[in-house]
């Protein structure tokens, strides 16, 4: 027994003990959570009459709307008759109600009794009439396989007896379970007490935790089921199995009460930022995202694709963060880039936030040790005059694992992770505080006093606090240079000039340079529907998005990012072992097979939109499209060179082979949709591309002959048209035989199949149009992908439309649709996977290398159609 549990201050002063706060937030944020509650001296404060206890209305309040979340469930476990508690605390249907200390769990169960255990509580009934005829006062109260014996208010020498005479007594009864309560004896015919009740609550409802909070002896049972993560509330004094304890039951009420607002803020996200208005960081490592309040909201490490180290925009403020603002509050005055570089400025009135990712430097002082700086490192700069509130709150591991924060010299360490990390951060005082069960690190910088400026640099690889002899200034410049160099470089079109220039960054951004690889999106689990499950992970390579991106950069006048993705996807059909119609739609950014797609389900997801999910199921469907894109991406390098290099040759006939292999089969589209393979007329048409980017490349760079290329490329190119064909829509479908329409039916006039002015080709335009466009946005399909809910506009579809609009003579109409997706980036310019146009906000992962790649093809289209 624990006699002395957090008893005392609590108590004694109505406060809420800290502790009991704490575990409070810790259990608001398990994925499935059963509360369950006492009824008498819990919910409803004790009274002379039962019969007239009621409970609390700041009790109701707070069960019914807890009942109401998600992922929640909520029970009382009461000694009374099940009938008698449904009649007296008249809560809604959502909550489970238990009565006669576990042995009734509905109305019906009653019935159930076996007819040897109805002439044992008949026995039972019969004594006990006759105890209470001898002891004046004593109150009986019938259940269906229980008889309380009730002694409140009964002069405590006849009570005495009564309670001697019932354990003499009927207590000894074969078959017969007792529990004793205050001033309450139970006789039962069922062997149950509320802690089996509540392990039977936990099995069924497969609960994650359970938080009971009780006042009886009788709780004590349940008290001692608890385990894990459970937590236990005691109400009032006395000896308790409970972790924690309240002074009285409007104790308990407030107790609830802040349940109901961790656990509603953990489930619905704390006010989330809308998705497009978050800025990337990026160093050719990793990338990190970026609030407008200068809060760092997400950062994997050491790549893009391992887990994070803050994923407060999946998780909310427990997932971790790094947050830097002024201590007075208020909005910022604006947030931008630096020109041509990944450099984000973040201002308020008397302070500035610089922040970059910096690449591993090793220092070299003549005549001084090398000052190695770890791996990536996280560069926050504050300028200005007046104070500003600092947090750092690290959560390895998408918060799975705890860490400690030592403050140490001239900064904090992490300890507690499989790798180190440090803070430098030269004069900041930290006051490291528990959150949780997480420790986070909080100080006040006043920057006047500083000398108007404070370097806070999270160092990864390495925990060395050692000061960095380079100027910060010096550092700056240093790791702008390359993007401005680069930026440049560039051949920008005049339409939209600084857009494409963010885009073209924002790209690059996504390219990891140690691999060559180029990621789909920097985040997981960004939802297309907010609060749905079309949650996904885009962190990855996939051939289809990453050819396209190079190909984007190409057009642009860069041919690097072309030629490194190009030796990796070499890399990943020297594994297929002379198979490239095996390969995978997409792989980790180091080139290998995935891990099984797994949800973290202790992240309530961005606005409660769960699951959040760690690896693709993508990774295993046949997606035939994929040749198509690499193919044309070695075409428009070679053009560009003016040559085909030896490795880019062997990507080229292994393309081919594949697309030989398998081009008649039915596979799983662009779209990933998990269900049956069809025939779809996008993946025909790139296996069409596919050779006839092959066969430009021999023609224009010095192949050789390959007769049976272009025969292959023309039985392709005859099949998709003929049976790609759908009378009845007067299109081409989705697939073979479908009338549904498909944003992706455009490349059978955008890949060269068909010319613009082809019947076929308007056709097809002018329903999609009709189906699928809506405002600025163009949607996927809207046939039935087998997944609930629906979905933002694509952006990629938009820029699809626009070309085939301009394809297919209507200028007018594309230069207005480019105007309205523009307006829809982010004030950074940045832009996620979709746009809902009713809500006017982004959806899906961001930034997403489909949209900005999109956005480029148009820009240079237009330019180009405005030079003519």
């Amino acid at each position: 027994m624990n006699t002395t549990v957090n008893d005392g201050a609590a108590m004694a002063t109505g406060v809420m003990d800290p502790e009991l706060r704490a575990a409070i937030g810790r259990i608001a944020r398990v994925p499935q959570l059963l509360i369950a509650c006492d009824y008498d001296g819990t919910l409803a404060p004790i009274v002379e009459d039962p019969s007239t206890a009621v409970p609390l209305p700041e009790s109701v309040a707070a069960v019914r709307a807890l009942a109401a979340l998600p992922q929640t469930t909520v029970a009382v476990v009461s000694g009374r008759a099940l009938r008698d508690l449904a009649a007296l605390s008249r809560l809604p249907s959502e909550v489970h109600l238990v009565g006669s200390h576990g042995s009734e769990f509905d109305i019906g169960f009653v019935e159930r009794l076996s007819p040897e255990l109805v002439a044992v509580r008949t026995r039972v009934r019969d004594a006990l009439r006759e105890i209470a005829a001898e002891h004046p006062g004593i109150r009986l109260e019938r259940k269906p396989a229980s008889v309380a014996v009730h002694t409140r208010g009964v002069d405590p020498q006849v009570a005495a007896a009564a309670i001697e005479a019932v354990r003499n007594g009927p207590a000894t009864f074969d078959g017969v379970t007792v529990t004793q309560g205050k001033e309450v004896i139970e006789l039962s015919v069922v062997a149950t007490h509320k802690g089996t009740a509540l392990d039977q609550l936990r099995t069924q409802l497969a609960s994650s935790a359970v938080l009971f909070i009780g006042d009886d002896i009788t709780d004590e049972n349940a008290f001692g089921h608890l385990h894990g993560p459970d937590l236990g509330i005691k109400i009032g004094p006395g000896d308790t199995q409970a972790g924690y304890r309240v002074a009285d039951p409007l104790e308990a009420a407030r107790a609830l009460a802040l349940l109901l607002e961790t656990r509603r803020h953990w489930l619905f996200g704390e006010r989330a930022v809308p998705i497009e208005r978050h800025s990337m960081l990026a160093n050719g490592r990793t990338v990190a995202l970026l609030t407008p309040e200068a809060k760092v909201s997400w950062l994997c490490h050491p790549k893009p694709d391992s887990a994070a180290i803050f994923a407060d925009l999946v998780g909310g403020s427990p997932a971790g963060h790094f947050s830097v603002a002024p201590e007075r509050g208020g909005i910022p005055l604006g947030q931008r880039y630096r020109s041509g570089t990944m450099t984000v400025e973040t201002r308020w009135s008397g302070l500035t936030v610089t922040d970059w990712l910096d690449k591993p430097a090793r220092e070299t002082v003549p005549d001084a040790p090398a000052v190695v700086t770890g791996d990536s490192t996280l560069v926050r700069v504050l300028t200005g005059s007046g104070k500003a509130r600092v947090e750092f709150a690290p959560r390895p591991e998408f918060g799975q694992v705890a860490v400690q924060l030592q403050p140490l010299g001239d900064g904090l360490l992490v300890l507690g992770s499989n790798e180190p990390v440090a803070l430098y951060s030269p004069g900041v005082q930290w006051e490291v505080v528990n959150d949780g069960g997480y420790e986070t690190a909080k100080a006040v910088v006043d920057l006047s006093a500083a000398g108007g400026q404070v370097v806070l640099e999270l160092r990864f690889a390495t925990h060395s606090l050692e000061h960095h002899r380079v100027p910060i200034h010096e550092r700056q410049a240093a790791a702008e240079q390359p993007w401005k160099d680069w930026v440049a470089s560039l051949r920008l079109p005049s339409t939209a000039r600084d857009l494409v220039a963010r885009s073209a960054l924002t790209l690059r951004g996504l390219c990891h340079e140690a691999t060559g690889s180029i990621l789909a999106a920097a985040t997981t689990s960004l939802p297309e529907e907010l609060g749905g499950v079309r949650n996904w992970d885009y962190r990855y390579c996939w051939l289809r998005d990453a050819a396209l991106t190079a190909r984007a950069l190409v057009d642009l006048g860069s041919v690097e990012e072309a030629e490194a993705l190009l030796r990796w996807v070499d890399g990943c059909i020297e594994r297929t072992g002379g198979h490239p119609e095996r390969l995978h739609p997409l792989y980790t950014i180091d080139g290998y097979e995935l891990g099984a797609e797994a949800v973290i389900d202790t992240l309530p997801g961005y606005a409660g939109s769960r699951p959040v999910r760690v690896g693709n199921l993508a990774n295993h469907q046949l997606q035939l499209d994929v040749f198509g894109p690499i193919a044309d991406l070695i075409a428009a390098v070679a053009d560009a060179r003016g040559s085909v290099r030896d490795d880019e040759w062997r990507v080229l006939e292994n393309m081919v082979e594949a697309v030989r292999r398998r081009w008649h089969e039915p596979d799983h589209g662009i779209w990933e949709a998990r269900l049956p393979p069809r025939h779809h007329v996008f993946s025909k048409v790139m296996c069409w591309m596919t050779v006839d980017r092959a066969l430009h490349v021999m023609r224009e760079h010095g192949g050789e002959d390959r007769p049976e290329w272009k025969d292959l490329r023309d039985r392709i190119g005859a099949n998709v048209l003929e049976h790609g064909w759908h009378a009845d829509v007067e299109a081409y479908s989705v697939a073979y035989g479908d009338e549904d329409m498909d944003a992706s039916s455009l490349w059978i006039g955008l890949s060269g199949l068909l010319p613009g002015d082809d019947p076929r080709f308007l056709s097809t335009v002018l329903r999609i149009e009709a189906d699928l466009r809506s405002g600025p946005v163009v949607y996927r399909y809207h046939w039935d992908d087998g997944l609930p809910g629906r979905e933002g506009g694509f952006h990629i579809c938009t820029a699809w439309l626009i070309e085939a609009y301009l394809r297919t003579g209507r200028r007018t109409d594309a230069e207005e649709l480019f105007a309205q997706m523009v307006l829809t980036a982010g004030p950074t310019g940045l832009l996620p996977e979709q746009y809902d146009p009713l809500a006017e906000r982004g959806l899906g992962n961001h930034p997403q290398a489909y949209s900005h790649l999109g956005l480029i093809r148009c820009a240079l289209l237009l330019d180009n159609m405005l030079k003519q």
